[in-house]
Order: C-alpha cells, then sequence, then structure tokens
C-alpha cells in the first residue's frame, strides 16, 4: 500500500468515525449549554409585595391534586419575602361568590380579582402530574408544577416556570427482585392512601417558588435580599 492510499483509507475511516460521533457530540454539547437567563424587566418593574395564589388547574386523575399542590405555596413564597393571602381565605371567598373550579377562576379578568383581593399580583399553577404510580418492580410517586405570576394591575405576566419532585430520587437499597415487587406494591397503597403527592408537593413548590433559583422568582420586599437579585 502506498502513502496516498493508506491516507485515502485512513481518511475515510475518520470520516466514518465523525459521522457516527457527530450526534452524541451534539447531545452532550446540548445537555452542557447552560439554561438561558429569564427576562426579568416586567417583574422587576412591577416588583410585587403581595400575591394571592388562585386554586390551581388539576391536569391528573388525583382528585387531591389541586389542594395537595394549594396548600404548600405559602411557606417558600413567604419566605422569599412576599405576603401571601391565607389559601383557605381564597378558596373560601370564591366558594361563597358561587366558584368552585379552578378552570373559571383563572378566567377571571386580572382587574376583578385585584378589586375582590387588593393584592399586586396573582399566582396561577397548573398541576401536571401528582400521585404515585405502580411500574412492576417499583413505586414512583410524582408532583409537577406550572406556575405564572400575573400583574393584577395591568394583567402582564411577570414570571412563569416549573418544576418537579420524584420519590425516583431517593436510592434504592436493592434487596432482589422478590423484595422489590413487594416493596413497590407497599408503597403504592401506602402512598395512595396517605397522599404521599401531598409532601412531593411540598418539594416541588420549594424548587419552582423559593428563592434564590435559577431562572426562579425574585426575592420580595420582605427579605433582607430584595433588589439585590
Amino acid at each position: 500500500m502506498n502513502v496516498i492510499s493508506g491516507m485515502a483509507i485512513w481518511a475515510s475511516h475518520g470520516r466514518v468515525r465523525l459521522a457516527v460521533m457527530a450526534p452524541v457530540i451534539v447531545l452532550l454539547t446540548a445537555c452542557a449549554a447552560p439554561k438561558v437567563p429569564y427576562d426579568y424587566t416586567a417583574f422587576k418593574q412591577s416588583r410585587p409585595k403581595s400575591i394571592v395564589v388562585l386554586p390551581p388547574i388539576n391536569e391528573t386523575p388525583e382528585v387531591k391534586a389541586t389542594i395537595g399542590v394549594m396548600t404548600s405555596t405559602v411557606y417558600p413564597l413567604a419566605e422569599a419575602g412576599y405576603y401571601v393571602l391565607p389559601v383557605s381565605t381564597v378558596a373560601e371567598t370564591f366558594r361563597q361568590n358561587g366558584m368552585t373550579q379552578p378552570e373559571d377562576i383563572h378566567a377571571l379578568p386580572a382587574t376583578k380579582l385585584q378589586q375582590i383581593f387588593g393584592a399586586d399580583a396573582a399566582l396561577y399553577m397548573h398541576v401536571k402530574r401528582y400521585g404515585t404510580t405502580y411500574k412492576v418492580i417499583s413505586s414512583e410517586t410524582v408532583v409537577l408544577v406550572d406556575a405564572r405570576l400575573v400583574d393584577l394591575r395591568s394583567g402582564a405576566t411577570l414570571w412563569a416556570g416549573t418544576a418537579s419532585a420524584s420519590s425516583a430520587e431517593q436510592s434504592n437499597s436493592g434487596g432482589g427482585l422478590a423484595a422489590a415487587l413487594v416493596t413497590a406494591v407497599v408503597t403504592q397503597i401506602v402512598n395512595t392512601t396517605t397522599d404521599a403527592g401531598f409532601n412531593y408537593a411540598g418539594v416541588a413548590n420549594q424548587r419552582l417558588l423559593g428563592a434564590p433559583a435559577v431562572n426562579g422568582m425574585l426575592y420580595g420586599p420582605r427579605s433582607v435580599h430584595y433588589q439585590k437579585d
């Protein structure tokens, strides 16, 4: 084999290797790419002090999802520096006015919500996943929520985000296939009857609404970190 033909073969093999590796390189590059910073211009112009949390719209089969998510929103928002209207008061106010469906409540004009509650902003949430599912040798509890903060004075969206929490994040202790099957069944029964989704809703809400977080909520005026983010 002469030098020229050897170089041609090497170049050909190199192209094959590059063609095979290209999708992997693209995937790794995409995974390593940093998140695009959220545009907080509207948020910083509005700087809301008080927030009313609307009953989340439940997109899951689990009837407990709305209340399970709503009740754990106050703590992270309050810790971030906002005054949050008590969720029980908000729910009762809607009930007294004949509104019990989150979809109908979300459809109310922003100005009407501001007139009723006097809050600067409202938090609109959607529950995408909630509860425990059985997967043959495992049982997983997952909560996935979306949120959107809206200025009730202008109707402008100030911020939006999503977060989740799952029991699969915990390490598996092992014990063999038979033990895994039994554990999965027992875990599903216990988590379903005790609403384990409630605990994971709290984790998801902390990740979503707590500050600081990457592309998350900004600190409110009751925080020592206000306007430092």
